[in-house]
């Protein structure tokens, strides 16, 4: 008896530990966010207090309408759309049919050329940027949409994802369709898709990510502000202080807080399939 009500106790002690330290890597995780959000309608001179203030003591939203007049920010909010949008599109179509090739394909070196597009995850994009920048320098790609998308068109990490998703699907599901004659594209789009739904979704959503939040190549190949892209906005209006007595952290706080907006909207949105995608996933 005593002993059962001391596992029961230490039971006890390890879930409010683990309560205890959920709660606090939370907190840590959560404030910056929160701090950039108060920051964005505080006053310069309530910013550079030496005690921090935890709330606002007053409200200033103008903060985000002069974010648009000193710099070009609805430029930056389209230019960023495009270049998501483009990098989206590409990975989707080349991960889904590389992902099923690797997956469901029967060809000679099938498993060399996988192996190939894991070692391509092991090399950053930023080792590649100079050559990178002198080809589309070459091809005039520079300060284009294309010269934005090309270099993320494809992605190894998308790839992985899809070929583990679609080894999850059995193989007589695949049969089955071909015996009601469908082909590869058919195969895909009605039953491989539907089936790992949620993996495709989370993918997508870290593709979302990345390229929302692309910034060391959209700076070296758009140096104008045609092409200019809202990561490389913010440190442009941080230049905007000139002629200010103080430096305008407040406003670059909004800033900030209207790039990551999008990316915390859908991921409130779509998180329960982002949970789901990576236990499948995990699975194999």
């Amino acid at each position: 008896m005593l002993l059962n009500q001391r596992a029961q106790t230490r039971k006890k002690m390890l879930n409010i530990g683990q309560y205890v330290l959920a709660i606090l890597v939370t907190l840590v995780m959560f404030f910056p966010l929160y701090w950039m959000l108060i920051t964005s309608v505080k006053s310069q001179q309530e910013v550079l207090r030496s005690l921090p203030t935890f709330w606002p003591r007053e409200w200033h939203f103008e903060n985000y309408a002069n974010v648009f007049k000193r710099a070009n920010f609805s430029k930056y909010y389209y230019n960023t759309t495009v270049m998501t949008v483009g990098i989206l599109f590409s990975q989707v179509i080349t991960g889904v049919l590389a992902g099923y090739g690797f997956s469901k394909g029967i060809f000679k070196g099938k498993n060399f050329l996988f192996v190939i597009v894991l070692g391509a995850l092991m090399i950053p994009l930023q080792v590649t940027f100079i050559p990178l920048y002198i080809m589309f320098a070459d091809w005039k790609l520079t300060d284009t949409f294309l010269g934005l998308i090309l270099p993320l068109a494809v992605s190894p990490y998308y790839i992985f994802m899809m070929r583990q998703a679609f080894f999850s699907v059995d193989d007589s599901y695949v049969e089955a369709a071909k015996i009601d004659g469908m082909g590869r594209l058919g195969i895909i789009t009605q039953v491989l898709v539907p089936m790992t739904k949620s993996t495709l979704i989370t993918i997508t959503l870290v593709t979302f990510t990345d390229g929302w939040n692309s910034y060391f190549w959209p700076k070296i190949i758009a140096k104008n502000e045609v092409r200019r892209v809202l990561t490389v906005g913010l440190v442009h209006l941080r230049n905007t202080f000139a002629g200010l007595d103080t430096m305008n952290n407040h406003e670059i706080m909004a800033g900030a807080v209207m790039a990551v907006l999008p990316v915390i909207i859908l991921f409130f949105i779509f998180q329960k399939y982002m949970l789901t995608g990576y236990e499948k996933t995990a699975m194999k």
